[in-house]
């Protein structure tokens, strides 16, 4: 599903043929997931194709590279124009992207000398589908932030992820909600975490979460149409108790939850704050959103 044989993908310098692409068996990625990548998503606009938060993607990349000790020798820029290439050169217009920085041989526990730049788009749905989620609370917690980077995207991160999603589908629910190490809602597997509650919009502070480009997006977009946007320290409690609730993600968009541990949140997801938001976000990325006058 991510290539064919006319698929072109852009590693270390050049564009080739997705099925030529290798890599060494002895990559420190490989071994012990020591590797940074971005999920980016591209629109077909009337305005021609749109890459959505290009720079701010490709600056977590530059970011979260710099966290693992992991040398890359591409500007932003320099980026940005290169996957606008590889679109181009595989005809994609409404397409996911995936930019990957792997570690070459090495089996120490030390920064890698040799490192690879990859990048590949192929189209791909909203990866949660478009009804509402059946969501569990995850057995697994969110990684202590002593213990890494919770806010650089690296390979390693995932297992994680794979594990609370595996479990969560086992036992017959869409998706997990993991909390952290004191026991506060987190986020999802790959997505950030919303809730509505007397017309106010709650979500995680960061600190224990990977904070999101399309979350920040997300809280822009609620401030802009007036309404409180509050970030903090939330208990399962507190969303029991909720209206609504939502994931937000580059992958996910923007996803209804119907229910969390079975008990089923009380509006209408179309009555919704989070609904409206979905709206507006679908705009946004095909540059239609016109922002709305500030009411002083």
């Amino acid at each position: 599903m991510y290539y064919s044989s006319n698929t072109k993908v852009f590693l270390n310098g050049h564009f080739i043929e997705a099925k030529d692409a290798q890599t060494g068996t002895f990559s420190q990625s490989l071994h012990y997931g020591n590797g940074v990548f971005e999920g980016i998503r591209s629109y077909k606009t009337d305005a021609g194709v749109k890459i959505f938060k290009a720079k701010e993607h490709y600056e977590r990349l530059l970011y979260s590279a710099e966290k693992m000790h992991i040398k890359i020798d591409y500007e932003v820029d320099d980026l940005i124009k290169k996957t606008y290439d590889l679109l181009k050169t595989n005809n994609l217009t409404n397409a996911y992207i995936r930019p990957l920085v792997y570690a070459g041989p090495n089996m120490a526990l030390l920064p890698p000398e040799e490192t690879n730049l990859f990048i590949c788009a192929w189209k791909w749905d909203r990866y949660l589908g478009e009804g509402g989620l059946n969501v569990v609370t995850s057995p697994f917690e969110r990684p202590n932030p002593k213990s890494c980077f919770v806010e650089a995207k690296v390979t390693g991160h995932y297992t994680n992820s794979i594990l609370a999603s595996t479990d969560a589908k086992a036992k017959g629910f869409d998706e997990a909600l993991l909390l952290d190490h004191h026991g506060f809602v987190a986020e999802a597997p790959g997505a950030n975490f919303f809730f509505e509650k007397n017309g106010n919009i709650f979500t995680p502070k960061a600190g224990n979460i990977l904070p999101g480009i399309t979350r920040s997006t997300i809280i822009e977009l609620a401030k802009d149409l007036g309404y409180k946007v509050k970030e903090g320290l939330y208990t399962l409690k507190d969303v029991y108790g909720a209206d609504s609730a939502f994931f937000a993600g580059t992958a996910v968009e923007v996803a209804s939850i119907k229910a969390l541990d079975n008990i089923k949140f009380t509006k209408n997801w179309k009555d919704t704050i989070g609904y409206e938001l979905s709206l507006i976000y679908n705009q946004l990325v095909l540059d239609q959103y016109q922002q709305p006058l500030t009411v002083i």
